[in-house]
């Protein structure tokens, strides 16, 4: 058992059926093979769709929060989503970012967030200032990519086409981040369903 007084780096999320977390693999594949920027490619087995970052939490904290999440998703339907469109922060010219869309109930979704920030709120979790667009990151480019690959890759971007079949998302989820050299270990503190 870990002290009380353990810091839990925390955040909460909408998690991704397998079939989806494929789907991404497959994709990540075709971008690495068409490009060799040097990138980090994010994990797909450990992307989901992030709500709020909460950075580090006590574990005493996490009682309060599951009851903030419980309140925030009261009278929200199960919502259905779909991952769509490849795109690039801040643009396909200077790549530094790639995502992937979401479409769907995004306005449920957005609405669902809003709900998590304000009730998180009261608990001294600031709401965000940049408005919440749902998306998911595939990989962070490194330092030493050069503007020609990081236009090469744009291309690559814009000229892939990218779609899942759409799935349900019927709970939220507390999530715990482990850092580790290996990468960040994912596992869930707790979850509220959508119902």
């Amino acid at each position: 058992m870990v002290s009380s007084m353990a810091e839990i780096r925390s955040f909460i999320a909408v998690e991704l059926p397998d079939e989806v977390k494929l789907a991404l693999t497959k994709l990540q594949d075709r971008l690495k093979s068409g490009s060799r920027t040097p990138a980090k490619w994010v994990d797909p087995s450990s992307i989901h769709l992030t709500l709020k970052f909460l950075g580090n939490i006590s574990e005493g904290m996490v009682g309060r929060l599951m009851a903030a999440l419980s309140e925030a998703a009261r009278g929200t339907a199960p919502l259905h989503l779909e991952l769509k469109g490849l795109g690039a922060f801040p643009n396909p010219k200077n790549v530094r970012v790639v995502w992937v869309g979401t479409t769907g109930d995004v306005d449920k979704l957005i609405r669902l967030q809003q709900a998590v920030e304000s009730g998180l709120k009261p608990l001294g979790f600031n709401p965000e200032p940049r408005p919440f667009t749902p998306h998911l990151t595939l990989a962070r480019l490194r330092e030493e990519a050069t503007p020609a690959a990081r236009q090469q890759l744009g291309q690559l971007i814009t000229t892939t086409g990218f779609e899942t079949t759409g799935f349900l998302v019927d709970a939220i989820h507390l999530m715990r981040s482990q850092l580790t050299r290996e990468g960040a270990i994912y596992s869930r503190l707790g979850s509220v369903p959508l119902k």
